[in-house]
């Protein structure tokens, strides 16, 4: 599942093994998907390589689950993922849009995302896409707790 190798190639260099995989039998397990997909609240995004159809990222939008004040205007981006050999061309930025158009048509006025605060990169990214950070939580994954930081785009 491309959920759970890019979850592996995002964060094995600093998760140990048990957690990791811990964390994918439970988050990133076909039948995590499978409740996101039957959520009429939730939607899921698949990016593909032309020709093959080899998923290399995706993106799930969600009802919001986070420890900030929330209001019926709000969704959170639960999920956002890219192979590493496909950064920077484009892809990310193509994925919140289209969360973003999809958040709008539901009448949602700010998209919510968690982002582990060592991730500078997405965190730039969230920045340049128009997020403030607007709080924090902590993050279990197995064993481990990690601290994350919340931002909020205004759609």
């Amino acid at each position: 599942m491309v959920g759970a190798a890019i979850f592996l190639e995002s964060y094995a260099h600093f998760i140990g093994v048990a957690d990791m995989l811990a964390h994918n039998r439970t988050k990133n397990s076909e039948g995590a998907y499978q409740v996101f997909a039957a959520d009429p609240g939730s939607a899921l995004w698949i990016a593909e390589l032309p020709g093959t159809k080899a998923p290399v990222g995706y993106a799930l939008l969600t009802p919001p689950d986070l420890p900030i004040a929330v209001d019926d205007g709000d969704i959170e981006l639960r999920r956002i993922y890219i192979l590493s050999k496909w950064h920077g061309g484009g892809l990310g930025r193509r994925l919140i849009e289209a969360t973003i158009d999809h958040a709008r048509t539901l009448g949602k006025r700010r998209l919510l995302i968690g982002v582990y605060s060592g991730n500078e990169g997405a965190i730039g990214f969230y920045r340049r896409m128009g997020g403030v950070q607007i709080g924090t939580r902590r993050f279990q994954v197995g064993e481990s707790v990690f601290d994350d930081l919340v931002f909020a785009l205004n759609l």
